[in-house]
């Protein structure tokens, strides 16, 4: 589905965050992206969701060159980007009411673009609907990442791109959404990359792990977690295991 072939970029006056970087993601497959600050983790993310561009090389997703966010791609911030002047039935509206505008047009929207479930299914389906009339200064966090996640899915995408979501959530929170964001992965189809700084979660999350060292990033290093998303597998010693690994690679990247 992604292919990164030979990317450099970095911003202006500054040394390269990646340089003839390459990288494939197949459809269906779920990544996490690990790495210290700094080293471009939210940058690549940026730059497979059409908001950068590299000054080599390309990015490819379905065949095609990328040269502007793609209507089939979904983007989730760290600060859920939800309007606080819209409840929260608004704010899962808001893509949709968009398309709408544009209409079909191969750009903002899908050519032939019919969603495949309404909003009133991924509110009950993220349970929020209980919560549907109030506003996200209303709201736990919880619920206010429930509320980007429907607001995402229900535009239909194929990609989902994550960027430090949960880091802001309590602990048995942050793993109750993580185990629900795998699930509706797993239900809908999508190709999962999501952006994370702490080791537990990119273990948790990603069947493959891309691990970023110091910029520039030339090689692509990836971990195989083929259990990830498993029932329990947090409790394995093979979970652990990797986590130490992980972190071994990152104090060795740092020294």
């Amino acid at each position: 589905m992604i292919n990164i072939q030979s990317l450099t970029f970095a911003y202006p006056h500054t040394s390269p965050l990646f340089e003839n970087f390459s990288l494939s993601i197949s459809s269906g497959e779920t990544w996490s992206i690990l790495g210290s600050s700094g080293c471009g983790k939210s940058t690549l993310l940026y730059l497979l969701a059409g908001l950068r561009f590299p000054i080599h090389g390309q990015i490819e997703i379905d065949g095609e060159r990328l040269t502007r966010p793609r209507p089939r791609s979904g983007l989730i911030l760290q600060d859920f980007g939800l309007l606080p002047w819209s409840t929260v039935r608004e704010n899962v509206e808001l893509g949709l009411r968009v398309r709408s505008f544009y209409g079909e047009d191969g750009k903002h929207t899908p050519v032939n673009f019919q969603p495949e479930k309404g909003v009133s299914y991924w509110l009950e389906r993220l349970g929020i609907d209980g919560v549907a009339d109030k506003y996200p200064s209303q709201i736990s966090g919880g619920q206010r990442q429930r509320t980007a996640i429907a607001r995402t899915l229900a535009l239909s995408p194929d990609l989902l791109l994550m960027d430090e979501p949960f880091s802001s959530l309590d602990a048995v929170t942050r793993e109750n959404l993580q185990n629900l964001t795998l699930s509706l992965c797993e239900e809908q189809k999508l190709t999962l990359v999501i952006v994370t700084h702490a080791i537990e979660e990119a273990a948790a999350l990603g069947k493959k792990i891309l691990l970023l060292g110091t910029a520039p990033n030339s090689t692509a290093h990836i971990f195989e977690n083929p259990n990830a998303g498993q029932n329990e597998y947090r409790s394995t010693k093979t979970y652990h295991d990797l986590c130490d690994r992980l972190w071994k690679e990152m104090q060795n990247e740092a020294a």
